[in-house]
């Protein structure tokens, strides 16, 4: 099986265009191998060990199920297998294509560890659900009988939608509210389509229409329609709004023109791919073309930016990180990605400012060399700053990829008594999901900070088996009245 560690590119202007398409298909069984497809898929599943202390499994937020659906595949038994992947992981196509492997199932499977090599789960993982998809064997989750509680679900990203998919198995009427204008939050507008095709995402909300869950999309709680209202209409409400609140830069020239969010950036990039018009991205604002590209950050989202800015044309694309390879956030799959397709890293570095041309559009950043020192409160080694190694780097867009935070929803919504974190996170517990409102319940990002996909898929799944407890109780407490 073809994957991200096995193919390597050595990358030159004249064949990037190649390359990139390439690495866009690096991991999809059908476009590499055609009609060998299944022999691959069955031949990587056959290479797990089924060792008696499953690791990948272990080390997988949901717990999937993965060295029984990889021996199910290594047999020819797809429609078992996505069955059984189905049924501990709402969205299996998504995590397969997104979810940072090298960190978790496969960077802890058994022959990965003896030297060996890893078994590609995640690629099989989407192979099983892709064709459970062509062969028709994905359906619509109907309830066996229709409930009359229902649930009002605000986010429309991993966590709310996983959350409404198992509310409507159960028959609970679910209506989900989103301030985009298409469901699926960053699955849809943060996440490079390199990464994660649109239509599969759509297709997954397809099918949550399909089951019963209604969309109000557009909708600003708090402007549109308020807090309370949605609570007064529910008899119980979910809080899944993830964290979009940009962490910023406090250095000098900070707000010349041509210094953009890497959220506003990825989602006006998301927004050509399903053909709207963005005049962000026309008049070159939002657009990396033919332009000289720094990113600031260490994360996933910075290696969404570089490689993106690199699909769009860039003429050149520096990465700058404070700290060193060892020590990044992200994913070191997607350092590797990023690298093939041209991409410079620059580490141990940060801004110390931003120069302007003319116009007031910024036309380079200063860069301060740094130097790892002592362990800081997390035991990560702190960047200190070498003086007199200041140096200016040309730059026509530079994009902050700095974090998340969340934002201050009792003020934004006017709530008073939902309690929030020292950090701005809204305060639950962490099983259920419960909050200090009666009836309001919180999962994903919000309640956990920025996170993976992987993570948020299973709060909102945790937190659905609260809510059905909660309207249960509910449901007693007024029979024994």
């Amino acid at each position: 099986m073809a994957t991200q560690r096995m193919l390597k590119f050595v990358t030159t202007p004249r064949d990037m265009p190649a390359k990139r398409e390439a690495a866009d298909r690096r991991d999809d069984f059908h476009e590499i191998y055609a009609e060998f497809a299944d022999a691959k898929a069955q031949e990587q599943s056959g290479r797990c060990s089924q060792c008696g202390v499953p690791y990948c499994q272990s080390h997988c937020p949901l717990h999937n199920n993965i060295p029984d659906w990889l021996r199910m595949t290594a047999e020819g038994r797809l429609e078992e297998a996505y069955a059984l992947s189905q049924s501990t992981n709402t969205f299996p196509e998504i995590c397969g294509r997104i979810c940072p492997q090298d960190r978790l199932c496969e960077g802890n499977c058994v022959i990965e560890q003896s030297g060996h090599g890893t078994v590609t789960i995640g690629s099989v993982e989407k192979y099983i659900t892709d064709t459970a998809f062509d062969m028709g064997w994905v359906k619509p989750s109907l309830p066996a009988r229709e409930r009359d509680e229902s649930v009002g679900i605000i986010g429309a990203g991993p966590a709310g939608l996983a959350a409404a998919e198992m509310l409507r198995r159960a028959g609970v009427q679910v209506t989900v509210y989103d301030r985009h204008d298409r469901a699926g939050g960053l699955l849809t507008y943060g996440i490079p389509g390199f990464k994660l095709e649109k239509e599969i995402v759509m297709r997954r909300i397809r099918l949550l229409e399909e089951s019963g869950v209604e969309f109000v999309t557009s909708c600003n709680v708090g402007e549109d329609l308020s807090f309370d209202a949605i609570r007064g209409k529910h008899d119980a409400v979910l809080i899944a709004t993830g964290v979009y609140k940009s962490r910023d830069l406090d250095a000098p020239g900070a707000g010349a023109s041509g210094i953009v969010r890497a959220l506003d950036y990825l989602t006006c990039s998301n927004r050509k791919s399903f053909g709207d018009e963005v005049e962000e991205f026309e008049s070159g604002e939002l657009n990396a073309a033919g332009k000289k590209v720094v990113v600031i950050g260490g994360g996933d989202t910075a290696m969404d930016c570089v490689r993106t800015a690199i699909r769009q044309g860039a003429t050149s694309v520096k990465c700058l990180y404070r700290r060193d390879r060892a020590n990044m956030p992200g994913s070191q799959r997607e350092v590797q990605n990023a690298e093939e397709e041209g991409v410079e890293f620059v580490w141990l570095s940060a801004p110390a400012g931003f120069e302007a041309g003319e116009g007031e559009a910024v036309s380079g950043v200063t860069i301060s060399k740094m130097r790892l020192g002592a362990p800081d409160a997390t035991g990560r080694r702190f960047p200190e700053v070498i003086e007199g190694a200041d140096y200016l780097e040309e730059a026509d867009l530079v994009i902050k990829a700095l974090g998340f935070e969340p934002e201050e929803l009792p003020k934004l919504w006017g709530v008073t008594g939902l309690d929030v974190t020292r950090w701005g996170t809204i305060r639950a517990d962490f099983s259920t999901g419960r909050t200090s409102l009666d009836g309001v319940f919180a999962a994903g990002d919000i309640v956990r900070g920025a996170s993976l996909v992987v993570w948020a898929i299973k709060d909102g799944r945790d937190c659905a088996e609260a809510i059905l407890a909660h309207l249960a109780q509910a449901v007693n407490v007024v029979a024994a009245e």
